[in-house]
């Protein structure tokens, strides 16, 4: 996700009018959105349709992995060299340190991955199993976690349009490498696919980055100093998102791996709703700050609240009414166990509409006051997920009490709105957002 540029309250005679070129940059950062959320859509989805429902699995539990390792490399290098601000020295400079410490970080972690991978491959199946699959992703998580850190630098560079054009191509290489893959393709194999797939877009972002960080010095210490600042967005990360992913990645491994690809599979239908929620984030704070006060931006938030929640059931209704036809076409054997969750997730979803707006104000209003709501009500969120399976024995059960610690969440965030008492807060500059789910 990229972050867009701050602007100030628009009400101050002196403020620039908005221009035709800071105009092209927002709606080249949404399209770049958009075209990295569906290629996550296009990956799953073609997994599905060409993968058993047992491989398909085994595919989403370490595609999974590699979300949270994402997120994770997100939050402690994307989203803080975003802030950098300065000269054109000072953004190249951050810049070039943020990609050769992803390109240092993801190296080391996929070492490790591949040796787990390779140990287990023998035990699991080999490339069939889940030790093949998890070595595939150990081989090539450097390419794709370098070619997503590459929005971030582009984004820090105020170049948005360039983001476009190397994600755009990450989509174009992908989407045909996975469907030229033979059906029933083992799930190592389609990991290898589509992390080498991502070798064009990396070599075009690279190349597009040069200009901007040429004679630049790249600088690791700040990262592996004490107060880092994405120490701090990693631990709203990993409560907010990632609790939740390894609770389902754990419930894969130790208990239920079709489970997963259900859950996936439900999921990667509401894709479209991800990239609305996550546009909500990234231009939401902004566009908040501009109405000037507690009682304007609540009343705006709530509003975007009810037609999100809106939004969130009538693609629920959509999903539950297509023809079992068109549902095997868009997952293969995975269609019938992910069908049976669709009001379930089509419920969550609809609350999660409610909860990213609750968060979103919080964040203009008081920014500190989201981390005691993430921790408390994400980790509720697992606990819900994790008795649902065991007192229904079922994916089922699991998506419903995902979508109790959903609404469970809404309902503390909007409550905790309410109790602001500060009349006339000035809202206050807003550091990145984490969905709520």
């Amino acid at each position: 996700m990229t972050a867009p540029e701050e602007e100030p309250p628009p009400e101050k005679p002196s403020d620039p009018p908005r221009t035709p070129r800071r105009s092209a940059a927002a709606l080249a950062s949404v399209l770049d959105q958009a075209a990295s959320s569906l290629t996550n859509i296009a990956v799953l989805v073609i997994a599905a349709r060409v993968s058993t429902a047992h491989g398909f699995a085994t595919f989403s539990m370490v595609y999974l992995t590699f979300t949270v390792l994402l997120g994770l490399n997100m939050s402690y290098v994307g989203q803080a060299v975003v802030l950098t601000r300065g000269d054109t020295a000072a953004t190249g400079a951050a810049c070039r340190s943020a990609i050769a410490f992803t390109s240092l970080a993801s190296t080391v972690v996929g070492v490790l991955l591949a040796a787990v991978g390779a140990v287990t491959g023998a035990v699991t199946g080999g490339w069939a199993g889940p030790g093949g699959a998890f070595l595939a992703l150990g081989l090539v998580l450097p390419l794709v976690l370098v070619q997503d850190g590459l929005r971030y630098a582009f984004s820090t560079l105020r170049r948005p349009g360039l983001a476009l054009a190397a994600d755009t191509l990450r989509l174009a290489c992908v989407v045909p490498a996975l469907l030229l893959q033979p059906r029933h393709a083992a799930p190592g194999l389609l990991v290898a696919v589509w992390g080498v797939s991502a070798v064009p877009a990396l070599l075009l972002g690279l190349r597009l980055l040069w200009p901007h960080v040429r004679g630049a010095r790249a600088d690791l210490r700040p990262y592996v100093r004490r107060g880092h600042l994405g120490q701090r967005f990693v631990v709203e990360f990993a409560v907010g998102n990632a609790s939740s992913q390894l609770a389902v990645l754990g419930l894969g491994l130790f208990a239920a791996p079709l489970a997963v690809g259900a859950l996936r599979g439900a999921t990667t239908l509401f894709g479209p709703l991800n990239v609305l929620f996550n546009s909500v984030n990234a231009f939401g704070p902004p566009l908040f700050n501009r109405l000037g006060g507690r009682r304007a931006t609540t009343r705006a938030a709530a509003l975007l609240g009810v037609v999100l929640s809106a939004v969130g059931l009538a693609w629920g209704l959509v999903l539950y009414a297509l023809p079992d036809r068109v549902g095997r076409q868009l997952l293969g054997a995975t269609w019938e166990s992910a069908a049976a969750l669709l009001p379930a997730s089509g419920a969550q979803y609809a609350v999660m509409g409610l909860g990213t707006c609750a968060l979103v104000t919080l964040r203009v209003l008081r920014p500190r006051a989201t981390l005691s709501v993430q921790v408390v009500f994400s980790l509720l969120s697992v606990v819900l997920m994790l008795a649902g399976y065991l007192l229904t024995g079922s994916a089922l059960g699991a998506a419903w009490g995902l979508a109790a610690g959903s609404a469970l969440k809404a309902v503390a965030a909007w409550t905790r709105v309410a109790r602001l008492r500060v009349e006339g807060t000035t809202p206050t500059t807003a550091v990145p957002a984490v969905r709520a789910s």
